[in-house]
C-alpha cells in the first residue's frame, strides 16, 4: 500500500493495538464509511462501525474470548469485502502466555521517509522495518508480546521532503488553515488533515505495515509530536503561545494523537468506560466529533491535570507504567515537576497496588542520562532557580532552551520522588525481581546499572535501557558530546559544578555498561521468572538492497 495515496479502501492498518490473554483491539483508518469486521479462526469476531472526523474515518475493533497463548490467525472484512490480508498470505496475532516469557521491543525517533536509495543514504535503514523484515520470517510464538514506541512516532516540525511539498500545495491553493503562512511554521505539520498524512506515511509502508497487524504497540508522545522542546520551560510556553499558528497546531496534534495512537493503548474494558470516547462515538455528526476533540485538545495543553495520557498495561507477571513526560509538566520555576502532583499521585498508585516479578517505566525521557549529562542539567535547574543570582538565571533559562536540557535530572523533584519511589519498592515484602526505565529522545542508546543506596541482598536490579533512535541518527558532533559525558573525568567535573550552585546529593549512583551507540537500532528485553535479558540490535542494509537487523550486544541483567 502506497500510504500518500487514498486509491484503497483501508487507508491505514490493521494495526494491532492491544493483545491480551483473552483480549484484543485492532485498529483502522478507512477511506470511507463503513462496517469493519475482524474474524479469526478461534470462533471469535468483531465488527465496527467507523466514526468520522475531518474527513476521515476510523475503527477499533476489540476482540473477546480468544485462547489464551495461541497463535490466532484472522482475517479483515469491510462491508463483508475482504481485505486484509493479501492473496496467498496470513495474517496473526499471539495471545499472552501469563506464566511464560515476556518480550518486549522498544525504541523511538523515528522519521517516517520513505526507502528510496537517497533517503537510506542521509538517515539509514530504518530499524522497524529490519525487526519486521525479520518476524515475517518467524513462528508467531516467538514474536515479542508488544512493540513500544516511546516517543516522536511523527516529526511535525520536520516532516520529509514529501510532506513539505504536500504543504506547500496546500498552502499556495489556500486550503487549510491560513495561521502558519508567513510564519516559522510554515512547512511544518499544522492541522488534523496534514497529521494523518505523517501518520499514514509512517505506518503505511511494508514491512512496517505488515509489522503493525502483527505486534500489539504501547505509544507515548513526546515533543516532536508538537515542537521540539515541547514544555521544556514555562519561558518556552510563553513565547510559543504568542505564535499565530499554535492553537490550529494544538488542536491537530491532540486531536491526532488521542485518535492514532492514545485510544490503541487502552484495554478492551477501558475502552468500554471511557467517556471521551464514548461521546465521539455517539456524536450525531463528524462536526460534533471535530469539536469534542479541539475543545478537549485545547483544555488539556493549557490544563493537563484534566486529562491523562499515561497508562499502564500488565503481561503476566511484568507490569509496564508508560508516563507521560511532556505533557503533564509542571513548568513553575519554582517548583518544576517532569509530571505534576496529579499525575504522579497516580503513578505511585499504579507502582504499589501489586508486586510483579518486574517493574517497567516507559518514559520517553531517560531518567538517568549519561552520568556527565545528568549533572549539567542539575546545575543548570539550579543556575535557572537562582542560585547564582538573577543575571545568570537568564542566561540559564536561555540554556535550558537551547540545549535541551530538560530530562528528569531538569526536574530535580521528579528525579528525586521517582527514587524514593524506587527505595519504596526495594525495601517492600514482595520486592520485584527488577526495576527498569525504559526510553529513547536522545538519539544515542546505552545500558545504565544504578545504585539507590538500598542494601541487603534482595535488592532489585536497577537499570537505565535507552534505545533511540529507530531512525534519526545524530550528527557526528554530537555524538562526541555523548561519548564524552560517559567519562568518569567529565562527570567529576560536572558534578562539583552542580555542587556549586548547591545541588544536593541524590542518593542515586549508576554508570553505563554498555554504549553508547548511536546508529538506528532497537532493544528486545526478554523477562522470565527473576530473569532479564537485553538484546541490541542496530539496522543496516545488506547487499540485497534489504534492510535487516544485526544484533551488537547481549547482556544479562538479572
Amino acid at each position: 500500500m502506497d500510504p500518500m495515496t487514498s486509491d484503497s479502501i483501508v487507508l491505514l492498518g490493521p494495526i494491532v493495538r492491544y493483545v491480551g490473554t483473552e483480549t484484543a483491539t485492532l485498529w483502522f483508518e478507512m477511506a470511507e464509511s463503513s462496517t469493519v469486521s475482524v474474524v479469526t479462526d478461534a470462533g471469535v469476531r468483531g465488527s465496527e462501525r467507523t466514526w468520522g472526523v475531518h474527513g476521515h474515518h476510523y475503527a477499533l475493533v476489540p476482540l473477546e474470548g480468544l485462547p489464551a497463548n495461541a497463535t490466532v490467525n484472522y482475517e479483515v472484512f469491510v462491508d463483508e469485502r475482504r481485505v486484509w490480508p493479501p492473496e496467498g498470505r496470513t495474517a496473526a496475532i499471539h495471545t499472552v502466555d501469563a506464566e511464560g516469557p515476556v518480550t518486549l521491543a522498544f525504541g523511538s525517533c523515528r522519521r517516517g521517509d520513505n526507502y528510496s536509495d537517497e533517503s537510506l543514504k542521509q538517515i539509514g535503514a530504518d530499524a522497524l522495518a529490519g525487526l519486521g523484515n525479520a518476524l515475517i520470517e518467524q513462528d508467531p510464538s516467538r514474536w515479542p508480546q508488544a512493540l513500544l514506541l516511546l516517543g516522536d512516532q511523527v516529526y511535525a516540525d520536520d516532516p520529509s521532503p514529501e510532506i513539505v511539498e504536500r504543504l506547500q500545495a496546500r498552502r499556495s491553493s489556500g486550503d487549510g488553515p491560513q495561521s502558519a503562512i508567513g510564519t516559522d511554521a510554515e512547512n511544518e505539520i499544522c492541522d488534523f488533515e496534514e497529521y494523518s498524512w505523517l501518520y499514514r506515511e509512517s505506518w503505511g509502508l511494508e514491512p512496517v505495515r505488515t509489522l503493525m497487524a502483527s505486534i500489539p504497540s504501547c505509544m507515548i508522545l513526546d515533543d516532536h509530536d508538537l515542537r521540539d522542546d515541547w514544555n521544556s520551560s514555562a519561558s518556552w510556553r510563553r513565547d510559543i503561545v504568542t505564535r499565530p499558528w499554535w492553537n490550529d497546531r494544538v488542536v491537530g496534534a491532540y486531536s491526532s494523537y488521542w485518535v492514532y495512537q492514545h485510544l490503541g493503548n487502552l484495554s478492551p474494558k477501558e475502552l468500554a468506560q471511557d467517556e471521551m470516547y464514548a461521546a465521539v462515538r455517539s456524536a450525531d455528526t463528524d462536526a460534533e466529533r471535530e469539536k469534542l476533540l479541539a475543545d478537549f485538545a485545547l483544555r488539556v495543553d493549557r490544563r493537563p491535570e484534566t486529562g491523562r495520557w499515561s497508562f499502564y498495561r500488565d503481561f503476566g507477571d511484568t507490569r509496564l507504567i508508560m508516563i507521560d513526560s511532556r505533557c503533564s509538566r509542571n513548568l513553575d520555576p519554582n517548583n518544576r515537576e517532569m509530571v505534576d502532583e496529579k499525575e504522579w499521585a497516580w503513578v505511585r498508585e499504579r507502582a504499589l497496588e501489586k508486586t510483579p516479578r518486574h517493574l517497567l517505566f516507559g518514559s520517553s525521557l531517560p531518567y538517568l542520562m549519561l552520568p556527565a549529562l545528568h549533572y549539567l542539567e542539575q546545575w543548570n535547574e539550579a543556575v535557572a532557580q537562582g542560585s547564582w543570582g538573577s543575571m545568570s538565571a537568564k542566561v540559564a533559562e536561555k540554556m535550558r532552551i537551547g540545549l535541551d536540557l530538560e530530562h528528569w535530572a531538569a526536574f530535580t523533584n521528579s528525579f528525586n520522588d521517582m527514587a524514593a519511589l524506587t527505595r519504596e519498592l526495594s525495601r517492600g515484602e514482595n520486592t520485584p525481581a527488577s526495576i527498569m526505565w525504559l526510553s529513547g529522545d536522545v538519539h544515542c542508546s546505552y545500558v545504565a546499572n544504578a545504585d539507590f543506596g538500598v542494601g541487603g541482598r534482595e535488592v532489585p536490579a536497577t537499570y537505565q535501557l535507552t534505545m533511540s533512535p529507530f531512525r534519526n541518527p545524530l550528527d557526528l558532533p554530537i555524538r562526541a558530546v555523548n561519548k564524552l559525558a560517559i567519562k568518569r573525568p567529565a562527570a567529576r567535573i560536572l558534578s562539583k559544578l552542580a555542587r556549586a550552585a548547591h545541588v544536593g546529593p541524590s542518593g542515586v549512583e549508576w554508570e553505563a555498561e554498555a554504549g553508547p551507540w548511536f546508529d538506528n537500532g532497537v532493544m528486545l528485553l526478554t523477562l522470565h521468572g527473576d530473569s532479564a535479558r537485553l538484546r541490541v540490535h542496530h539496522a543496516h542494509v545488506d547487499d540485497a538492497g534489504k534492510q535487516v537487523l544485526t544484533e551488537t550486544s547481549v547482556l544479562a541483567l538479572a
